[in-house]
C-alpha cells in the first residue's frame, strides 16, 4: 500500500491539531505514526479479502487504513466522541474505493453487544488496545464473537507477557488462564515507542490468538473464572489456603483439589485452564 494512503507522523498531528484533538491518558489514546509498523501489524494478523475484520479503538486510522486495505470488510469501534466522527472522513479521503467495505460504531467496547455490529459477523479481531483496559476488551471481545476466529492486538509488553504466559512462568497469572480458555496465545512481535505519538512510558508487544474450545467440563465460564480470582487474589498461598473462601473452609478446599486430582499444596501459578476447570466442577455445592 503506497505512503500517500497510510498516515505519517505529520499527517496524525495535522489531523489532532484539526480536530482540536489532545491525546487523553484516561482513554490511553497514544496513535501509530509509522507506516511500517501498520503494514507489519496488518501482515501479522493475516488480514486477507475473505476476511470480516474488527477494530477497536481505531483512533485517527493509522491501522485502521492498513487493514482496510487488505481485508474484505472491516467494522471499526471508537468510543471517542471526535475520533468516531472524523474516521470515516479519513477513510472516503485516503481509500474512496474501499468506503463500502468500511463501517463504524461509536460505542464503548466494554458494552458492545453481537446485534451492535452492522455488516458480517467478524472473523478476525485486529487492535491497538489501550493499556487500562486491554484484557477486559479482548475478552469481551472473545465472549461476544464467537464467530472470531483469530486476533492480534497490541498492549502493553507487561500485559503481552501475560496474556502468552505457560503455567509455572512468573507472568503467568488470571489473563493467561482466561484468554486460555478462549484461544491458544503467543507473543508475535515487540513494538517500540517511538512509532507512538505521544510516545508512552512503555514499550509495547504484539499478541496473536487462535481460537479453541474451551475445556470439557459441566462447570460454567462463570464458575471457572471464579475459582481462577480466587486462586490468584492471594497468589503466594497454597490453593488449600487461597481457595479456602470459596471452598467454603481449607478442609473443604482441600477436598475440592483431591476430588479435581490437584496436589492442594501447589499455588495457582500451577495450574492449567483444564486443572481450574476439574476445580470448579469439583467445587462443594
Amino acid at each position: 500500500m503506497p505512503d500517500d494512503r497510510l498516515l505519517g507522523p505529520s499527517d496524525v498531528r495535522e489531523l489532532a491539531a484539526a480536530l482540536r484533538l489532545r491525546p487523553t491518558k484516561q482513554r490511553g489514546q497514544n496513535f501509530v505514526i509509522d507506516a511500517n509498523t501498520v503494514r507489519r501489524i496488518a501482515r501479522a494478523a493475516d488480514v486477507g479479502p475473505a476476511d470480516a475484520v474488527l477494530e477497536i479503538g481505531p483512533g485517527l486510522g493509522s491501522l485502521t487504513l492498513a487493514l482496510l486495505a487488505r481485508a474484505g470488510h472491516l467494522t471499526a469501534v471508537e468510543i471517542d466522541d471526535v475520533l468516531a466522527a472524523a474516521l470515516p472522513a479519513t477513510v472516503a479521503a485516503r481509500l474512496p474505493e474501499r468506503v463500502d467495505r468500511f463501517a463504524l460504531v461509536h460505542a464503548d467496547a466494554l458494552r458492545l453487544t453481537a446485534d451492535a455490529l452492522p455488516g458480517p459477523p467478524p472473523d478476525a479481531l485486529v487492535a491497538n488496545l489501550p493499556y487500562n483496559v486491554a484484557v477486559p476488551v479482548l475478552l469481551h471481545m472473545l465472549a461476544t464473537f464467537p464467530s472470531i476466529r483469530r486476533a492480534l492486538v497490541m498492549v502493553q509488553a507487561e500485559v503481552a507477557d501475560r496474556l502468552a504466559a505457560a503455567p509455572g512462568s512468573r507472568s503467568y497469572g488470571v489473563p493467561s488462564v482466561k484468554a486460555a480458555w478462549y484461544a491458544e496465545a503467543r507473543r508475535a512481535g515487540s513494538i517500540g515507542r517511538t512509532v507512538f505519538w505521544p510516545a508512552p512510558n512503555v514499550d509495547s508487544g504484539l499478541v496473536a490468538l487462535t481460537r479453541r474450545d474451551p475445556p470439557r467440563t459441566t462447570a460454567s465460564r462463570v464458575e471457572v473464572f471464579a475459582v481462577v480470582d480466587a486462586a490468584f487474589a492471594q497468589r503466594r498461598k497454597t490453593l488449600r489456603a487461597a481457595l479456602a473462601g470459596w471452598a467454603g473452609s481449607p478442609a473443604a478446599a482441600e477436598a475440592a483439589c483431591a476430588a479435581a486430582g490437584v496436589d492442594p499444596r501447589l499455588r495457582g501459578e500451577a495450574l492449567s485452564v483444564d486443572a481450574f476447570a476439574r476445580l470448579a466442577e469439583a467445587r462443594p455445592r
